[in-house]
C-alpha cells in the first residue's frame, strides 16, 4: 500500500481508503457490527490507514463502528467524516462536529468535509466555522464533497481546501476536464467515491449474471438503467480480457485504473466482505501500461457517450 501527501494538509493518506457508508446500514445489505469492526481492523492490518465515514451514514452509526474499531490505534489512522447538508449553519456545524467526535471516540478529526453544498447557507458562513474548528485543533484539514468547479472556486476564497471528494470511476469521469486540473494547479487532494460504480465495475452484473433485488436503491441509478447496462457491455468485456491476461479480475482493473490517474490521491472502496477487501487491496500493486490505460479510456468514452458523463 502506498501513501500520498494530502494537498497542503501536512500528512499522508493511503492510496486506498476504506469506505464506511455500508457499515451504517441504510440502503445497503447489512451484515453485522462485529463483522464490520473486525473488517476495519483487517483493513488496517493489510495497510489501509485511511477510513472515510459521515454523520449521515446510518444516522451516525457508521461513525460509531469506526470509533469502536480504531479507538486503540487512533493515532496511526486517518479518519475523515462529513457534515450533512442540513447542518451547514455555523452553530449546526459545531454541534455536528462535536457529535462526530463523540461517536468516533476521538478528540480530533483528520479531514472534515462539507458532504453536499447548501442551497441556502452561504459557503462563507459554513467554512468560517470550519476554520475556527481547525484553529482549535478539532479538525486537521478541510474538504468538500460533490462541489462543482464554480463552488470549489468560491470555497477556496474562504478556507484552505485540502481535498475534494467527487464521484469518479471509469463510468463517471465528469471531473476530468476542469475540476482535476484545478485541483492539480492548487494542490488539492482528490479522494474518489463510487470507485467501482456501485458494483458495476466488479463485473457482477455483466459477467456473472447478478440482478438487483427488489427495493435495491441502485435500481433507479443511471448506471443500472437497462439501456445503460447495455452500453456498458463493451467496457466490461474489454476489462475481462485485460484481467484474464494479467491473471486478475475486473474489480482490480477498475481500481488500478483509478490509482494510475495522476491527480487522484486515494480511491474509496467500501465492502463488508473480507474476501472483497483483500481483492481490492491487491489492485494497489497492479500495473497498467500506457496502452492499456488508453484502451480503457477509449472504451469508457464510448460507453459514456451513451450514458452521459454526469
Amino acid at each position: 500500500m502506498k501513501a500520498k501527501k494530502l494537498g497542503h494538509a501536512g500528512f499522508d493518506i493511503s492510496n486506498i481508503t476504506f469506505g464506511c457508508w455500508e457499515l451504517g446500514g441504510g440502503p445497503w445489505e447489512f451484515t453485522n457490527d462485529q463483522n464490520n469492526i473486525e473488517l476495519i481492523r483487517k483493513a488496517f492490518e493489510l495497510g489501509i490507514t485511511t477510513f472515510d465515514t459521515a454523520e449521515g451514514y446510518g444516522n451516525g452509526h457508521s461513525e460509531e463502528i469506526v470509533g469502536a474499531a480504531l479507538a486503540d490505534i487512533r493515532k496511526q489512522c486517518i479518519i475523515t467524516t462529513k457534515v450533512s447538508r442540513s447542518n451547514l449553519a455555523p452553530q449546526d456545524v459545531r454541534r455536528s462536529a462535536e457529535n462526530s467526535l463523540n461517536r468516533l471516540k476521538t478528540d480530533y478529526i483528520d479531514v472534515y468535509y462539507i458532504h453536499w453544498p447548501s442551497f441556502e447557507i452561504p459557503v462563507q458562513d459554513t467554512l468560517g466555522e470550519f476554520v475556527k474548528l481547525k484553529e482549535e485543533g478539532l479538525i486537521r484539514a478541510i474538504g468538500v464533497s460533490n462541489f462543482s468547479l464554480e463552488q470549489l472556486k468560491e470555497a477556496v476564497n474562504y478556507a484552505q481546501i485540502d481535498v475534494i471528494q467527487p464521484e469518479y470511476s471509469l463510468l463517471h469521469r465528469a471531473i476530468e476536464p476542469e475540476i482535476l486540473p484545478f485541483c492539480q494547479e492548487h494542490n488539492i487532494g482528490v479522494m474518489s467515491y463510487s470507485s467501482i460504480a456501485k458494483g458495476i465495475l466488479t463485473g457482477a452484473f455483466h459477467l456473472h449474471g447478478k440482478a438487483l433485488k427488489e427495493g435495491d436503491f441502485r435500481k433507479e441509478r443511471r448506471l443500472f438503467l437497462p439501456e445503460h447496462l447495455e452500453a456498458e457491455k463493451e467496457l466490461l468485456a474489454v476489462m475481462k480480457e485485460m484481467a484474464d491476461a494479467k491473471d486478475t479480475n475486473v474489480t482490480q482493473i477498475a481500481i488500478a485504473w483509478l490509482l494510475h490517474q495522476e491527480a487522484l490521491t486515494s480511491a474509496i472502496i467500501g465492502t463488508q466482505d473480507e474476501h472483497h477487501l483483500e481483492n481490492n487491496i491487491k489492485a494497489a500493486s497492479l500495473s497498467l501500461t500506457a496502452s492499456e490505460l488508453a484502451t480503457l479510456n477509449t472504451v469508457s468514452d464510448r460507453a459514456l457517450s451513451v450514458i452521459g458523463y454526469t
